[in-house]
C-alpha cells in the first residue's frame, strides 16, 4: 500500500473532520452476528438453511422480530465473511454479492432489514483478500464505502488478513474518512488491535472507530471465554481507558445458547461481556434457541448494565480469594456500582466468600442496598464494614448491583 497516498488522505481527512464523530454507538451496540455459528459455510445445495446466504439473514431477522428482541435493543443483523462473489465487477471495481447465495443484492437486504425496524451490518477487510479469500478493500477503500453507504449498510466490520500490520495506523483511517464522506451514517467496527505488530495507539483507535476487537476470536468453549475475560482483566497497555460513548473495546460475539457452554458459563459470559460495556452481538441460531439461553440475552436488568450511559467499563481487583474467584467493580451513571464475583475454575460446588463491602471499594458511611441483578432479588442492606458473604457458583457469576443509601 503507498502510504504517502494515504498519509494524503489522513491529512484531508483532518481538515473535514476530526475523529470519527459519527454520533453512533453512545451506547455498546447490540445484534447478531453470523461468524461463530454459521463460519463460510457456502454449499447450499446441501446446507440450504445454513448457507452464508440471504436466506439465512432473512430468516435471523424474522426470529429477532418474532421474538422481540429489538424491544431488548437488539436491533443489528450482520454478514461476515464469504457474502461476495469472488470477483469485483470488471467495469467498476465494485464489489458483488454472490449472485446464487445472494440473488436479490445486499441493497434489498438491507429493505428487508429496514422494514422491521432492523439494521443491516456488512463485513470487508482491510487487505487484498478477506481471512476466507475474498476480494479485500486495499486499493478499492473509497469504492467500498461508497458501495456500502448506497447499499444503504448500517454497520461496517473491517478485518486486517492478508495486510501489511504496520499500514494498519494509515488503513483503518482511510476507510473511516470515506465512510464518512458519503454522509450515511455507518457505525464502524474495526480489527484493528487484533492485528497489530507493535504497541497498540489506542488513542488513534478509538478516534478512528466505534468498535475494536483486541483479542482472538471466541470459540464456542469455556477455554476461549476464559481466555478472553482474564485478557480484559490484565488489561495491558490499559486499553479499558479508551472505552465509552461512542467507541468500545469488543471482547467479540456472545456464543450464548450455542453447544459449548453450561447454562452457568453461559450466564458468566453474557454478566461479563455487561460488565465490559460490550457490543453484546449474538452468534446463535435463533430458530432452534433454547428457553433457557433466549432468557439469559433477554434479562433486562443485566442489558442495563451493559447500556449503561455512563459507560465505563468494570475493572479486575487485585484480591486473594479462594477457587480462582475473581471481583470486579464498574460504576453506574445513578451512583450504583455493578459488582461481579465471577470463578472460573471449577470448585465441584459453590464456593462462599466473606468479605466486606469497603474491602471491594464500596465506603458510602450510610451503607448500600444490595441486589441480584439476574433475578432482581434484593439481598438486603450492609455497612461498608459490614460481613458479607456470599456463594458463587463454580464456572459462574454472581452479579450485584450496589446502590448507595
Amino acid at each position: 500500500m503507498d502510504k504517502m497516498l494515504l498519509l494524503l488522505f489522513l491529512g484531508l481527512a483532518a481538515e473535514i473532520c476530526s475523529g470519527l464523530d459519527n454520533g453512533l454507538a453512545r451506547t455498546p451496540p447490540m445484534g447478531w452476528l453470523s461468524w461463530e455459528r454459521f463460519r463460510c459455510e457456502t454449499d447450499c445445495t446441501t446446507f440450504p438453511d445454513s448457507c452464508i446466504s440471504e436466506k439465512l439473514y432473512m430468516a435471523m431477522a424474522d426470529k429477532m422480530v418474532e421474538l422481540n428482541l429489538k424491544a431488548y435493543g437488539y436491533e443489528y443483523v450482520n454478514i461476515d465473511d464469504c457474502w461476495p462473489a469472488k470477483e469485483r465487477d470488471p467495469e467498476t471495481g465494485k464489489l458483488v454479492a454472490d449472485p446464487d447465495r445472494f440473488p436479490s443484492g445486499i441493497s434489498a437486504l438491507a429493505d428487508y432489514m429496514h422494514a422491521r425496524g432492523l439494521k443491516l451490518g456488512i463485513y470487508e477487510d482491510f487487505g487484498v483478500q478477506t481471512c476466507a479469500k475474498y476480494p479485500g478493500s486495499e486499493f478499492y477503500m473509497e469504492i467500498d464505502a461508497n458501495t456500502f453507504a448506497e447499499w444503504k449498510v448500517d454497520m461496517v466490520k473491517f478485518d486486517g488478513c492478508n495486510s501489511d500490520p504496520n499500514d494498519s495506523p494509515y488503513g483503518y483511517p482511510t476507510m473511516q474518512f470515506y465512510m464518512n464522506k458519503t454522509g450515511h451514517p455507518m457505525l464502524y467496527s474495526c480489527e484493528w488491535p487484533l492485528y497489530e505488530s507493535k504497541k497498540t495507539d489506542y488513542a488513534l483507535i478509538r478516534k478512528t472507530c466505534n468498535t475494536w476487537r483486541n483479542s482472538h476470536d471466541v470459540q464456542d468453549t469455556w477455554d476461549s471465554v476464559l481466555s478472553i475475560i482474564d485478557f480484559y482483566g490484565d488489561d495491558n497497555q490499559n486499553f479499558s481507558a479508551y472505552t465509552g460513548p461512542g467507541g468500545w473495546a469488543d471482547p467479540d460475539m456472545l456464543v450464548v445458547g450455542d453447544f459449548g457452554l453450561s447454562y452457568y458459563q453461559q450466564k458468566a459470559q453474557f454478566g461479563m461481556w455487561a460488565m465490559f460495556s460490550a457490543p453484546l452481538l449474538m452468534s446463535v441460531d435463533l430458530r432452534t434457541i433454547s428457553q433457557e439461553a433466549l432468557a439469559i440475552l433477554q434479562n433486562r436488568n443485566v442489558i442495563a448494565i451493559n447500556q449503561d450511559p455512563l459507560g465505563v467499563p468494570a475493572k479486575r481487583l487485585d484480591l486473594q480469594l479462594p477457587n480462582s474467584i475473581s471481583v470486579w467493580t464498574k460504576p453506574l451513571a445513578d451512583g450504583s456500582t455493578a459488582v461481579a464475583f465471577y470463578q472460573e475454575g471449577n470448585s465441584g460446588r459453590p464456593t462462599l466468600v466473606s468479605t466486606t463491602l469497603a474491602t471491594i471499594g464500596l465506603a458510602s458511611g450510610n451503607g448500600y442496598n444490595v441486589t441480584e441483578v439476574f433475578d432482581g432479588k434484593g439481598m438486603g442492606t450492609f455497612k461498608p464494614s459490614s460481613p458479607f458473604k456470599v456463594l458463587v457458583d463454580p464456572n459462574g457469576i454472581l452479579l450485584l448491583k450496589a446502590k448507595p443509601m
